[in-house]
């Protein structure tokens, strides 16, 4: 995932503009982001611009959209919109590979 972020020279418009895959797995990079540039003051509007994203999830749109929601409850924070394209969007590779999880334990060196 790649992320631009553009603010206009009065810093009341904030552009957010992701390109790459958009996961359920990696979404909540974009969350401080979005906190960030809400943080300029209650007359910023952030807008979120998903339709350059080339593989994405519906559901870290919505988790997403909830994390944003979540924080719409604190004062003095601009407005946030987010533009995603209807439907998902297939990787071009079909499924994306699964990558193994780490082992919690460390392993020791066996001399040979």
């Amino acid at each position: 995932m790649s992320v631009l972020v553009q603010v206009d020279l009065d810093a009341t418009d904030v552009r957010v503009l992701v390109t790459g895959c958009l996961t359920e797995a990696n979404q909540h990079v974009l969350q401080p982001v979005i906190g960030r540039a809400r943080t300029l003051g209650p007359a910023v509007h952030v807008r979120v611009d998903l339709d350059s994203v080339r593989h994405l999830q519906p559901a870290a749109v919505t988790l997403l959209r909830a994390a944003v929601d979540h924080e719409a409850a604190s004062p003095g924070l601009g407005a946030v919109s987010i533009s995603a394209p209807a439907g998902p969007r297939a990787h071009p590779l079909g499924e994306l590979p699964v990558r193994p999880l780490r082992d919690p334990a460390p392993r020791t060196a066996v001399a040979a």
